[in-house]
């Protein structure tokens, strides 16, 4: 399978290249792309076309092909992005950027590891409230503008089995869905949840 994705990005300086949403980043071998803003996923596809999310990556983070033997492998921007390629030699502390790149592989994987659907989406909640949400009075506000069909490739679920599940975790309270994809997680009721 052939995806392909309309080319626009934009180098806006000799540092750094500007990405609109559900945009392939080029790859070079032995770079890699520090994000400076905004939210890229890798991900890889099998024979059948399913997708599989291998991590989300945001401000401050980086990725590279040379960091994964997996292919096709594929960095994409979910939202606007900024980032900055550079070679891999180039960056300061190898050592902390794979230990991220695993600590983060070994989370999805226990993620993706409970029984229940519904338990998996809860326990993704969790994570990306944890990487990418804000404190609000009621919880916390998942900023990052993720589609169903997003969650499900995270998951390995289908886009209607998880738009089901939100709305079941909406009725029970745990989540409030505002616009723009985004979702507030209410932790004190996980925690009542996971009890």
């Amino acid at each position: 399978m052939v995806l392909s994705t309309p080319v626009s990005y934009q180098l806006h300086s000799p540092k750094w290249w500007a990405f609109d949403a559900h945009v392939n980043l080029p790859l070079k071998p032995d770079h890699l792309w520090r994000i400076e803003s905004g939210v890229v996923r890798t991900h890889t596809w099998l024979e059948d076309g399913s997708v599989i999310t291998l991590g989300l990556w945001g401000t401050g983070e980086v990725v590279s092909k040379t960091l994964a033997t997996i292919k096709p492998y594929q960095v994409e921007s979910l939202t606007e992005v900024r980032a900055t390629l550079l070679p891999i030699s180039q960056h300061p502390d190898v050592t902390t950027m794979l230990i991220s790149q695993i600590q983060q592989m070994n989370e999805l994987t226990v993620i993706r590891s409970h029984k229940t659907v519904e338990m998996m989406l809860i326990k993704l909640l969790g994570w990306l409230a944890q990487k990418f949400g804000r404190e609000m009075n009621k919880g916390q506000l998942i900023d990052v503008r993720l589609t169903h069909q997003d969650l499900a490739d995270l998951l390995a679920s289908s886009r209607v089995t998880i738009t089901r599940t939100l709305s079941q975790l909406e009725q029970q309270g745990i989540i409030q869905r505002h616009p723009l994809h985004r979702i507030l997680l209410r932790e004190e009721d996980v925690w009542h949840y996971e009890i």
